[in-house]
């Protein structure tokens, strides 16, 4: 620890992104990448864009990119915001919309990069248990007047666990705290969610954050992107425009414009995927595990008879990776990313190989 340090350095404990090891014949299921490519279009447009106009800086305001984004959701430009991947814009989120004196909520398992924000903008923040079936309860973020929360925040699909909480259920959460901001990041909601995007329109108070990472397969490029009301989205910008004006490049943008405008592609991956999923649920059920209800493009499983560690350290030295866990209530538990079917075929061999007879 350097004497060069500043306090809150100090007091840092950054977020552990997964794994990306340099094995052969790697099969790599840890970090919830989708198995296909992005659209042809998304990848002939950065061609496109790679040319003499790379010297001079790319539109501050990612207008055209604003725009695709606002047709494809049926809303105004005014209400979306974008950014470097979506780790940014939440990075924006927690600094604009939930810094404030009263604590955030948050669930006790879930993206683990929220508490590291939390220390990083210094936000005060409390856990809300999952019930045991690891979905989320409304109720147990109702506080009594006068000691609301600074806001709520969750993935949904929520992560690792994949469980999704229905629009109805987020609709009452919005009822509720009229008077704090919800945030619903919406990183899965793609492979089998449904969007809370459309509730924008009525509640001021919701702020939606998706990614162009996982089902526009665009995790390289490093595009997210916040619907909301307007000045939700005003806080954004000026947090934004205070730290850097240029967060996407030229060829993030012309990629991002395509890979949403080609519906087809992501309609058909996204499908693929889903059938993919399902079909390891059921490979994985009968080889005994235990599959939370998912819909994303991952799965969150454990075998009763089976140490959850010692299997992911089998399945590396077979060069297949999965993510694990080393916390509370989720430490005999593996995430699963879906590939292809035949990684994920692969996957179920070494798995049988592993548990034996």
């Amino acid at each position: 620890m350097s004497r060069y340090w500043s306090d809150v350095v100090k007091g840092l404990t950054p977020y552990v992104p997964g794994e990306q090891p340099k094995l052969a014949n790697l099969v790599k299921l840890n970090t919830n990448e989708n198995p296909y490519g992005p659209s042809p279009r998304a990848l002939e447009a950065i061609r496109a864009a790679t040319d003499d106009s790379l010297k001079l800086y790319p539109d501050p305001n990612a207008e055209r990119l604003k725009r695709a984004i606002a047709d494809c959701h049926g809303v105004e430009t005014c209400n979306v915001f974008v950014g470097n991947g979506s780790d940014e814009v939440l990075a924006h989120v927690f600094l604009g919309l939930l810094k404030h004196a009263r604590p955030i909520l948050f669930p006790d398992i879930t993206y683990s990069f929220y508490p590291v924000y939390c220390g990083l903008y210094q936000v005060p923040y409390e856990t809300v248990p999952l019930l045991a079936d690891f979905s989320i309860r409304v109720a147990d973020y109702t506080r009594p007047p006068g000691a609301q929360a600074g806001g709520i925040i969750f993935p949904n699909p929520n992560a690792p666990t994949g469980r999704q909480l229905p629009l109805a259920d987020i609709e009452a959460l919005l009822q509720a705290n009229p008077d704090c901001v919800v945030v619903i990041d919406e990183a899965y909601v793609d492979f089998g969610g449904d969007s809370a995007i459309p509730l924008t329109t009525r509640y001021p108070n919701l702020l939606v954050v998706q990614t162009l990472s996982k089902s526009r397969s665009l995790a390289g490029l490093r595009v997210g992107f916040a619907v909301g009301h307007d000045d939700l989205i005003e806080a954004l910008e000026r947090v934004k425009n205070s730290f850097n004006s240029y967060p996407l490049d030229r060829l993030a943008i012309a990629g991002a414009v395509a890979a949403i405008e080609d519906r087809e592609y992501f309609a058909r991956t996204c499908r693929a995927v889903i059938a993919t999923r399902e079909k390891l649920v059921a490979d994985l059920e009968n080889l005994g595990y235990e599959v939370i209800p998912s819909a994303a493009n991952f799965v969150f499983a454990r075998h009763p008879r089976h140490d959850a560690e010692k299997s992911a350290l089998a399945l590396r030295q077979r060069s297949i990776i999965v993510r694990h866990f080393k916390l509370p209530r989720i430490a005999q538990y593996l995430r699963i990313t879906v590939g292809t079917d035949e990684q994920c075929a692969a996957l179920i061999a070494a798995l049988k190989d592993i548990l034996g007879p």
